[in-house]
């Protein structure tokens, strides 16, 4: 029996494989617990093995590749097309395995520890940012039962409930008032976490080089260098920068039929975080790109010009992950293109 390929169905306590032959015939059907994982690879003869790319998966990429197995891993939604009749673990091992040996398949950078130690400190960033943005909502809301009303920005409830709060006159319950009280401090200890997650993120960079020549680019700073970098992995699996920037999502959808074809708005594939961290960036670089004389800011005015303001953004997002792939995997410094160049 020589088991050339192997596809794996990740899970959180049983496991299920599906291994066939140089001739796409199977050998392997089975369940592994999480602790039967490694010894029985490391009994394997050297092969291919395919995993999803889910929660857990460049770990067990990883470790795997530690026994001398060559791994894959594949966007779930490329597997989806190979998988037979219903959906259960087996038959998706079997899909995986089939998705595995297609020549035109594209896979998934294996994430070094390194670079999840830095996705963790975004994602904890992102998940405290999104806290803070429900509290405040909710203090507003709370606010508005009492006839109180805010504007949506943080420094107009910053600056504006310690007013309230002091303001004995504003008929609001003491009872209320000390909740709102509470829900205050609780807002500043969250803003306290924010600003020392920036700062890591900032160390992060500074330690960096290939970030630090990524923050050169006018509307990409420490979070999108640091970002980019821990995401995108090794920038060389893909050809050029545009198979980048389709990977994040950002090239609009098109249907081509009978010789036409016709676009849409973008995919939104790929990773969401990095994305809209681009498109921010994006919409900075977009305020101030009349204050340069470069071709890039005049192409993205004349895109905001035409275009209007929101199709600009993306189209200038999408501009700054193909400046990023060419930066990182050609190994070069940012330079502006002058105008009429």
């Amino acid at each position: 029996m020589n088991i050339t390929h192997i596809g794996v169905d990740l899970a959180k306590s049983v496991f299920s494989l599906h291994g066939v032959d140089e001739r796409g015939r199977r050998h392997l059907r089975r369940d592994l617990r999480r602790a039967q994982m490694l010894p029985f690879f490391a009994t394997q003869p050297a092969c291919v093995v395919g995993l999803e790319a889910c929660a857990g998966a460049h770990y067990w990429a990883r470790e795997l590749g530690k026994l001398g197995h060559e791994v894959r891993l594949i966007n779930p939604r490329f597997v989806v097309p190979y998988r037979k009749s219903n959906k259960n673990d087996h038959n998706d091992a079997e899909a995986i395995c089939e998705a595995l040996t297609r020549p035109s398949m594209r896979f998934v950078a294996v994430k070094s520890p390194e670079q999840q130690a830095v996705l963790t400190v975004h994602r904890a960033r992102a998940l405290l940012g999104s806290q803070r943005s429900a509290l405040m909502n909710q203090i507003r809301g709370l606010l508005g039962e009492f006839g109180i009303v805010l504007a949506q920005s943080p420094s107009a409830l910053r600056t504006r409930l310690p007013e309230i709060l002091e303001d004995a006159d504003n008929a609001l319950p003491d009872l209320a008032r000390e909740i709102f009280a509470e829900l205050y401090e609780r807002l500043l200890e969250q803003e306290r976490c924010l600003a020392e997650y920036d700062k890591r993120i900032k160390r992060l960079a500074r330690a960096s080089e290939p970030a630090q020549r990524l923050m050169k680019v006018p509307g990409i700073g420490a979070t999108i260098a640091t970002a980019a970098l821990a995401t995108g992995g090794d920038l060389s699996v893909f050809r050029n920068g545009r198979e980048f920037a389709a990977w994040l999502g950002l090239v609009p959808r098109h249907s081509a039929s009978a010789g036409k074809c016709r676009t849409g708005r973008i995919t939104k594939r790929g990773d969401i975080y990095l994305r809209t961290m681009l498109v921010h960036g994006a919409r900075a670089a977009l305020r101030t790109a009349g204050r340069r004389d470069d071709a890039l800011s005049h192409w993205a005015l004349a895109v905001k010009e035409r275009r209007g303001p929101n199709k600009a953004v993306v189209a200038l997002a999408a501009k700054h992950a193909r400046i990023i792939w060419a930066m990182l995997v050609r190994d070069l410094d940012y330079q502006p293109r002058p105008l009429g160049a």
